[in-house]
């Protein structure tokens, strides 16, 4: 079984776009072009090592994983007991992130698809997200990741609620940014099937009637067997320990937490301070190698532990990702040794820090948006 990964837009074979972004500037057509080959070459030997060692590795999560969901879930039924409550919990929403960030996004990206496994594969993959799968492949590997950060065009910049750039028009809307953000973290989940949806798109005539129905029904599909799986099956069963009330709530917890997680380490990797956006001039005739630029200076790692990186499913390499979305995630920690170097010696900015001040970089954006921007002083005689 094989997949083509494709990214609406041709990239220009030579040449340059209109502008380039102010921190690339300083390079030439042909510096870009050689950064570049460095890339490609990056992308090149790591395809030519993936083997039995990736694919160890990617069923060995996958088993930790189904584990700990399966203890979790059995834990949760003995939940009237305040220690199965929070061991429960606690379980569960490891299994969940696990599942949505190092298993469920890397599989959909197809980072998996050379071991030809059909359970492990970008075209069969279902994830415990209320978003049907294959509506968050359009919206995040066909756009997102082919128009990373640029106005107008990756409406992941905000996800069509929050303003996240001084380049968007503000409006009186805008005000409620830090409220928005608040309500959306432990409900990210939903806040990404209904971005999934297209609903402006609809709006404007780009989406049919007939997509947006098969759209509705994909996702009602979907949430009715989320809602089964969390909210009906086990609750009822662990009424028979006298623990229904205690299990809904400790699956409702689990989602929470899992959403608060993914929530801080999606916009961790594409808001904090140092991450560019871009017009449509900037990207106007790009290049492969501009392309790369533009995925490095417009996105920003956290660092951490190994652990750390394995729970954000390897999205503290939010970089070396973007460079390259369908790469085994196993991997990214060698190749960002090999991308920082590229962008020191290309004299061009590598984003990073640690999770906190990540997120306290975003959620100070998030604030400053949230009203006009300032005018600049003019001078005075």
């Amino acid at each position: 079984m094989t997949t083509t990964l494709t990214r609406p837009g041709a990239l220009a074979a030579s040449g340059h776009p209109l502008v380039r972004p102010d921190a690339a500037k300083h390079l030439t057509d042909e510096q870009v072009e050689e950064l570049g080959r460095e890339l490609d070459a990056v992308r090149d030997e790591i395809l030519a090592k993936r083997g039995a060692s990736d694919a160890a590795y990617i069923r060995r999560v996958i088993k930790v994983q189904r584990s700990l969901e399966f203890a979790g879930r059995g834990t949760l039924l003995f939940s009237k007991y305040k220690p199965a409550f929070f061991a429960g919990t606690a379980m569960l929403s490891i299994a969940k992130i696990l599942e949505n960030m190092e298993i469920g996004h890397n599989v959909l990206h197809g980072q998996w698809d050379w071991m030809r496994d059909p359970d492990i594969h970008s075209t069969t993959w279902e994830w415990d997200f209320v978003t049907p799968a294959r509506s968050w492949q359009h919206t995040h590997n066909d756009l997102h990741h082919r128009w990373t950060n640029v106005i107008g065009k990756d409406k992941d910049i905000g996800y069509n609620l929050l303003r996240m750039d001084p380049d968007q028009p503000w409006r009186p809307f805008n005000i409620g940014n830090p409220l928005y953000n608040a309500i959306l973290a432990p409900v990210f989940e939903w806040g990404i099937a209904l971005y999934d949806l297209e609903i402006p798109e609809y709006k404007e005539g780009i989406k049919s009637k007939e997509d947006m129905n098969r759209d509705l029904k994909a996702l009602g599909k979907k949430a009715f067997k989320q809602f089964a799986k969390d909210y009906a099956a086990t609750p009822a069963v662990a009424m028979l320990t006298g623990s229904g009330k205690q299990a809904l709530y400790g699956t409702l917890a689990a989602n929470a937490i899992r959403n608060f997680w993914a929530h801080a380490v999606i916009f961790c990797g594409h808001f904090p301070d140092g991450t560019d956006t871009f017009t449509e001039e900037e990207v106007d005739g790009e290049t492969r190698g501009d392309w790369y630029v533009r995925q490095m200076i417009g996105s920003a790692n956290i660092s951490g532990s190994k652990f750390m990186h394995l729970m954000t499913g390897n999205l503290s390499h939010q970089i070396e990702h973007h460079c390259f979305p369908d790469l085994p995630s196993n991997r990214y920690a060698e190749v960002a040794v090999k991308v920082r170097d590229i962008c020191s010696r290309y004299n061009l900015p590598y984003t990073t820090g640690p999770l906190p001040k990540q997120v306290g970089s975003t959620w100070a954006k998030i604030f400053k948006l949230a009203l006009p921007n300032r005018r600049p002083k003019t001078a005075t005689a």
